[in-house]
């Protein structure tokens, strides 16, 4: 079978070139005669694709030297505890409610200290981002978080918002490494690797020094410490190998491409053709407010069950998979990441065409 454009939203596409020199490399590593897969965490040759995929990532996003790079493991849920196990001094935590992720990372803060939803845009279905501006951010808060580009519901912030000085955490899963980003406005920039960057299991975690400190909540776990990992490179204990391998060499792919600029313009160029399908469209229509609109993730609905059934099954049929909106929200959703071609957004839109004109 010909392999098919995967519109997932995660575990998601991963650039085809990346996935051959992962095949011509799985048993015979650069003439080690071994797999990554086998491979010590303590060899010459894992320090080699480490250290180099933390270059590669740095020189990405520009990371400044006060800030560490840490490969962890379990993905950016796990995330969702040790940044209030490490961050909350004060035991108070502002957090921004603009989708799934954002109030699943709010509930579990709330086990461990005072966190607040200082906005919200629940009441319309997380279809738009709240104002930013003028927060009621508490003056004791620890840090103020936000999930920077909502996977199931298709926004994104269109300017980060005004924490009043304290530290700004964001969860940027869905859309790391499709734009530039200035390091600098973040104290943690985190996201986990299987939306944008690598397979499943594996968060990266770019955190300014200053907050990393043995001055964390008791019990917090020896892994989830930051201090622990920073101190040791991301090599305290057996790190995800195989993922860091495979992110290092999507870091690769996108310097040779040309780096973040050239992504976010072939980003928004994708996004253009189908919103501006969605919007001359009879049968389909987006589910977003047009300027909070992800370069990411698309979701849109016929306004019939059963007419979205019916697409997603003779979508995937015709080799468009996984275009099925989240169980939450039903509709279809297409994820249109950084290795998603651009033939493959076309082919959708040839597809949805064709759809509307058997079935208007």
């Amino acid at each position: 079978m010909d392999r098919v454009y995967n519109f997932s939203a995660g575990p998601a596409v991963l650039p085809e070139e990346v996935l051959k020199t992962c095949a011509e490399e799985m048993l015979n590593y650069h003439g080690s005669g071994q797999s990554v897969m086998e491979m010590s965490h303590r060899s010459a040759e894992f320090k080699e694709i480490i250290d180099t995929a933390e270059k590669d990532f740095r020189e990405l996003l520009a990371v400044p030297d006060n800030y560490k790079v840490l490969f962890l493991q379990g993905g950016a849920w796990t995330q969702f505890s040790a940044i209030p196990m490490n961050l909350m001094k004060n035991k108070v935590a502002d957090y921004i409610i603009t989708g799934q992720w954002a109030k699943k990372a709010w509930q579990e803060a709330k086990k461990y200290g005072d966190a607040k939803a200082v906005a919200s845009s629940e009441d319309k279905t997380f279809s738009y981002i709240p104002a930013v501006n003028d927060l009621p951010i508490d003056e004791n808060a620890d840090y103020v978080y936000i999930c920077q580009n909502n996977t199931i519901y298709g926004t994104r912030y269109k300017e980060l918002p005004d924490t009043k000085g304290k530290t700004l955490v964001a969860d940027v899963s869905s859309m790391f490494l499709s734009e530039p980003a200035d390091i600098n406005r973040y104290g943690i920039m985190y996201g986990g690797v299987q939306k944008n960057v690598g397979p499943a299991g594996m968060a990266i975690v770019v955190i300014r020094e200053d907050l990393i400190t043995e001055d964390v909540l008791p019990g917090t776990p020896t892994l989830l410490m930051y201090k622990t990992q920073a101190d040791n490179g991301s090599l305290f204990n057996t790190p995800p190998c195989y993922n860091i391998y495979v992110c290092g060499l999507v870091f690769k792919w996108l310097l040779n491409k040309g780096g973040l600029e050239v992504m976010k313009k072939e980003n928004e160029e994708k996004a253009a053709l189908l919103y501006d399908f969605l919007d001359s469209s009879k049968l389909f229509k987006g589910t977003v407010q047009k300027e909070y609109r992800s370069l990411m993730n698309v979701p849109f609905v016929t306004g019939n069950d059963e007419m979205d059934k019916k697409f997603v099954s003779e979508s995937k049929a015709a080799g468009l998979v996984n275009l099925k909106g989240h169980r939450s929200v039903g509709g279809m959703r297409a994820s249109i990441y950084n290795a998603m071609p651009k033939a493959g957004v076309e082919k959708l839109i040839t597809f949805m065409e064709d759809f509307e004109k058997k079935n208007a």
